[in-house]
């Protein structure tokens, strides 16, 4: 099996017609995800690669049943599009968009937790399930078929993560890049049950970083209530206080939010962390013979 996506996803891109949304739905089709239709407004009528382009959510949604939608629109509408789909009832939302406003993304929170749309992201690459279907930016060629489920914040990570994995022998159900932003849709532990539950995942591979406290927060989800090895790569320990790495949210404050904090949390509650990669990789290795 997979989580969150597979071959009978139908999604919906928007920003369709965009540079981004134009590349990345071309790649998506090869990879084998059903785009069933897009929209830009303004462009309603038309059609891309075949596919219908719509000028709303509202109109693509009545005229298809849509699963997900995957999100290439500029940071001062993502916002909206965002809101958009979930009022649609689209279940998954998926928003590849950076530099979303922190206030914006504060009140779509707020809104989201009162649906029933997962959003993953924004700042993030995507998701994937090997061999079915992919929404986002993550390379396909990588990936393939296996146990292990991946779950990140670094969108560069995972693909690292993933392509050493596969170089190793070691397949992935679905890797899924939840994003680098100080407030993102899901987090670990919102994606950590679905691997839990799902029968073909036999172990667990978390990505982190510096700064926040998730990693923190799902050492003690892991140990509480997760009955799969989980093991862990984190990002980030010769990185300097007060500096950011990368994302947003990968900034150390004092003695807060630092690599070394982050693995000492995880390792107390008997989840093994890499210091590099390949260390992550013979982890995962080990994991999987003992189950």
């Amino acid at each position: 099996m997979s989580i969150l996506i597979d071959k009978k996803t139908q999604v919906l891109v928007h920003g369709i017609t965009g540079k981004e949304g134009s590349f990345h739905t071309r790649k998506m089709i090869e990879y084998g995800t059903s785009v069933v239709a897009g929209m830009t407004p303004g462009k309603g009528g038309e059609k891309f690669e075949g596919i219908p382009v719509y000028n709303t959510v509202a109109e693509a949604a009545k005229a298809h049943k849509i699963n997900a939608s995957v999100i290439f629109v500029p940071a001062r509408a993502a916002a909206d599009s965002i809101l958009e789909a979930a009022e649609a009832g689209i279940e998954l939302v998926v928003c590849i968009t950076e530099h979303i406003p922190l206030h914006q993304m504060m009140r779509t929170y707020e809104i989201l937790e009162h649906r029933g749309t997962r959003l993953i992201g924004p700042n993030c690459p995507g998701l994937i399930s090997s061999g079915k279907s992919k929404l986002g930016i993550i390379p396909g060629e990588m990936f393939s078929k296996g146990p292990v489920g991946v779950v990140s914040r670094s969108g560069t990570l995972t693909y690292e993560i993933v392509d050493q994995l596969t170089r190793s022998g070691i397949g992935q159900t679905t890797a899924v890049g939840i994003g680098g932003d100080p407030v993102i849709g899901s987090s670990f532990i919102d994606i950590l049950p679905l691997f839990e539950k799902d029968p073909e995942t036999k172990v667990v591979v978390m990505v982190g970083e510096i700064g926040g406290s998730d990693e923190e927060i799902a050492a003690e989800y892991i140990a509480s209530e997760m009955s799969k090895p989980v093991v862990s790569y984190i990002a980030g320990f010769s990185a300097p206080p007060g500096k950011r790495m990368g994302h947003a949210g990968a900034i150390v404050t004092g003695t807060s939010g630092t690599a070394e904090a982050k693995a000492k949390a995880l390792e107390a509650k008997g989840i093994p962390v890499g210091r590099t990669p390949h260390e992550m990789v013979a982890l995962a290795r080990v994991a999987l013979t003992k189950v």
